[in-house]
């Protein structure tokens, strides 16, 4: 029996990631969307695409829950972009409007499903999902480190001249302007990045890493960034159902780990059927704990905003 794979949120990262799960033959994917026709049309367009590329997977969309009965992994990527006006306090709660109304939906008709969350602000949707679904922690995970790590490793590539396979980054804390690089537990080839890049010009990388997805907006102003996000989603996904346990950098509920309590944060975690099958406590130094508490802090103000809300809808 084939898996199957729901994707919440038609627009570019939901589509984007249904063509990567249907090209690497990873189960039969749902596209959901509020919007009438749009994941039917682009769903009918990604199994016609099928025979041209040679995956035998079943993609189809619909407007309701329905059809994803039984998923075994749902991809959130459902929300607003953030719009000129907007506060941070706005889309942190109409984004939450939006992650409760999936998850309900969720719950419902995939009760054992895992939880993959790309929907920002990332860290708090996260514990919106877990608070909403009362699902295990395991079964909650947050796409951020993954992608953070590649912005990391591309930056690290280009300024060495060096694959991308070849270089290694740790990337920790929440997803945003606070996220930790570490880049004394980040290498190439096992050589260490200060032997390889000199302070000031490492610090730049840093500083341009955190600030990844702005510098593509600024670019697209219309849009933001979706062919990385959804591929990260996916090598996620694919650890899961194909039980790799890759260790990758994701969002997950902390209890402890790092001094850190009731948090999703981004931290190194084990991925495999269960979901978050293993969190890793790296050992850091002074100044990272620092950093990582500081981005930790950043989360807590969102899940703060949160709280009346959660409270509410009986989370």
């Amino acid at each position: 029996m084939r898996n199957k794979i729901t994707v919440v949120g038609g627009g570019n990262v939901g589509a984007s990631a249904a063509v990567n799960l249907a090209l690497k033959e990873l189960g039969d994917v749902v596209l959901v969307d509020v919007v009438e026709g749009v994941p039917q049309g682009k769903g009918l367009d990604m199994a016609q695409m099928g025979p041209i590329e040679g995956y035998d997977v079943h993609v189809t969309g619909a407007n309701d829950y329905e059809p994803t009965a039984n998923s075994d992994v749902v991809i959130v990527t459902a929300g607003l972009a953030r719009k000129p006006g907007m506060s941070r306090d706005d889309l942190l709660l109409a984004n939450f409007e939006v992650v409760k109304n999936v998850t309900e939906n969720v719950v419902k008709h995939s009760p054992n499903a895992i939880l993959v969350l790309v929907t920002n602000p990332l860290d708090a949707m996260c514990t919106v999902a877990h608070a909403i679904s009362k699902f295990p922690k395991q079964r909650v995970v947050g796409m951020a480190g993954v992608l953070d790590a590649a912005r990391f490793r591309t930056f690290i590539a280009m300024e060495l001249k060096v694959s991308v396979e070849n270089v290694t980054a740790v990337v920790l804390g929440g997803h945003g302007d606070t996220m930790v690089p570490v880049t004394r537990l980040s290498n190439v080839s096992g050589i260490p990045l200060e032997d390889l890049i000199p302070a000031a010009r490492l610090a730049e990388i840093v500083d341009r890493t955190r600030n990844g997805g702005a510098e593509i907006v600024k670019y697209l102003k219309t849009g933001s960034a979706y062919y990385a996000p959804s591929a990260a989603a996916v090598e996620m996904t694919e650890s899961i159902l194909k039980d790799k346990k890759k260790i990758l950098p994701c969002a997950a509920l902390l209890e402890g780990e790092y001094g850190i309590h009731g948090l999703f944060v981004g931290v190194p975690v084990k991925l495999g059927r269960g979901g978050v099958e293993q969190i890793f406590e790296l050992k850091l130094n002074d100044a990272e704990k620092a950093a990582l508490a500081k981005s930790a802090g950043a989360v807590q103000e969102l899940v703060d905003v949160l709280k009346p809300k959660l409270q509410t809808a009986g989370a």
